[in-house]
C-alpha cells in the first residue's frame, strides 16, 4: 500500500480546485490538441484563484516538474511546446528577459 504522501500529486492533478482536466490531456500527441483541451479547462473553470492563462499553464508546468526525469525526451519537447501553443491561444508572448536579469559577464 502507497502512503498518502507519495500519491499527492496524482490527487492534485485529478481533484484540482483549480480546474478539471480532460481526461488524458497530457498524453495528447499535439501541441495544440493539449493546450486547447488546458485552456478549455480553464476558461470553464469557476474554482480557480487565478486568470484562466495562469491556471492553464500552472497546471502544464506541475505536470512538466512531477514528472521529472520519467518524462521522456520527446515527450517534453511535445509539453514544451504546449508551454507555446498555450501562450497563442491566450494571445501571449514568452516573457522577454528583462535588462537586470542578463549575464553578469563583466565587460
Amino acid at each position: 500500500m502507497r502512503s498518502p504522501a507519495k500519491n499527492w500529486s496524482a490527487r492534485v492533478t485529478e481533484h484540482s480546485d483549480a480546474l478539471m482536466l480532460e481526461s488524458g490531456v497530457f498524453a495528447k500527441h499535439s501541441p495544440r490538441a493539449i493546450a486547447e483541451s488546458l485552456k478549455r479547462s480553464a476558461d470553464r473553470s469557476t474554482r480557480r484563484k487565478s486568470t484562466p492563462f495562469r491556471s492553464a499553464m500552472s497546471m502544464l508546468n506541475f505536470y512538466v516538474n512531477r514528472m521529472g526525469r520519467n518524462l521522456r525526451p520527446d515527450r517534453r519537447r511535445i509539453l514544451q511546446r504546449a508551454k507555446s501553443e498555450l501562450r497563442n491561444l491566450f494571445g501571449r508572448r514568452k516573457a522577454k528577459a528583462r535588462p537586470d536579469q542578463g549575464d553578469n559577464h563583466a565587460g
